[in-house]
């Protein structure tokens, strides 16, 4: 070989070698630093974290699946602590499978009443439902817990609760029902609670101006239909945003409106689990589609508005917590629609199961396993 081609050759080896390490920088950096957030743990040990709720006094409340309610209260050196023992008070709990407790919100009026509302499995394998509870928690224990909402009728098998819930900015509480994954139907009748938004007062009353007061054999609870497992709830500047999980493919985002029909199981964008088409149709007259879709399926989980000050490029965005994809996705909102995604926290290769936007601007995160823990996402320094 003569001097000009050994010349050549070792040009193409460094370029081959720029071009490899350049891959290998983009890839170190473009998870965690170049989007400029720090992650650090806040606590752990907890088993299948499924929801987060701020105190006003800085504590924060943690659900865990198998029916514990924890706190994280400041410790010795001011640094948030898991209470050694659980919160005491919570009522019996169904908790095997996709069964147990799950979401926690504060009432509005929190600060001046104590009160707070969990969703939980309640009955037995063969004949349960989805049960809304209010209590009122004085610091240490819960006191005077009082069914608002009990599912009608009872479901078998341990499925497709749903559990999410948000408030309206009338007050009133909307809680997502799955459709118990036993007759997928179920999500398109109105004499049945299964697959639906349901929407309570604070006093577990029908509001009258749900879409279904007064029609028979219709429950009145019901918003909207035609859901499959809605796990994420949150409302912003009025409008309530759900997203629910499809099966193989067709998780959808979508924007609530009062008696609205999201299709499931007559329109999908998935398969069935066996591969088989569920419906021909991605689309039907008098269906309201979704914002987003996702397939392969991500199976989303939680879902929280950021609109907070430590993260400028973030204000204005839904956050998606991902059991599946193991991430959290950013959906920015102009107007109602969203924009480009961004994948998040890919670089923890762990199952989110919550996202919230804390009062300190901070993002937190839950993740779910029987070591759970909860993340709190701060700027990067």
């Amino acid at each position: 070989m003569g001097h000009a081609a050994v010349r050549q050759a070792r040009l193409r080896h460094a370029v081959v070698l720029l071009v490899v390490l350049q891959a290998l920088l983009a890839a170190a950096t473009g998870r965690a630093q170049t989007a400029g957030y720090r992650v650090e743990t806040v606590a752990s040990g907890l088993v299948h974290p499924w929801a987060l709720a701020f105190l006003p006094d800085g504590r924060l409340l943690v659900t865990e699946r198998p029916g514990r309610l924890r706190l994280l209260a400041p410790g010795a050196d001011g640094r948030l602590a898991l209470s050694p023992q659980p919160v005491p008070g919570l009522p019996p709990v169904l908790a095997q499978g996709q069964a147990g407790l799950f979401d926690l919100v504060l009432d509005p009026g929190f600060a001046a009443n104590g009160l707070l509302y969990l969703s939980y499995a309640h009955g037995s394998l063969q004949a349960n439902h989805l049960r809304v509870a209010r209590a009122r928690f004085d610091g240490q224990a819960l006191h005077n817990v009082t069914p608002l909402l009990t599912t009608q009728p009872a479901k078998a098998g341990t499925q497709h609760f749903g559990g999410r819930m948000a408030f309206l900015p009338d007050g009133s509480l909307v809680v997502g029902m799955g459709d118990g994954n036993q007759d997928r139907t179920d999500a398109q009748r109105l004499g049945t609670h299964l697959g639906k938004l349901l929407r309570i007062g604070t006093d577990g009353r029908v509001p009258a101006d749900n879409p279904y007061v007064g029609q028979a054999g219709v429950r009145p609870e019901i918003y909207s239909l035609g859901h499959r497992n809605p796990q994420g709830l949150v409302q912003v500047g009025g409008r309530l945003y759900a997203h629910e999980h499809g099966a193989r493919g067709g998780d959808e985002l979508n924007r609530i409106e009062p008696g609205a029909n999201h299709g499931w199981p007559i329109t999908t964008g998935g398969v069935d689990y066996t591969w088989a088409r569920i419906t021909p149709y991605r689309s039907l007259p008098g269906i309201t589609p979704p914002l987003l879709e996702w397939t392969p399926s991500i199976a989303p989980a939680g879902l929280a508005y950021y609109d907070g000050a430590l993260f400028p490029a973030w204000r204005g965005s839904l956050f998606v917590a991902a059991l599946k994809e193991r991430s959290v996705r950013r959906v920015p909102l102009a107007g109602g629609v969203p924009g480009a995604q961004q994948r998040l926290f890919l670089e923890l290769e762990e199952r989110i199961r919550d996202v919230r936007a804390g009062p300190d601007g901070a993002l937190y995160l839950l993740t779910d396993s029987a070591n759970g823990r909860v993340l709190r996402v701060l700027p990067a320094p």
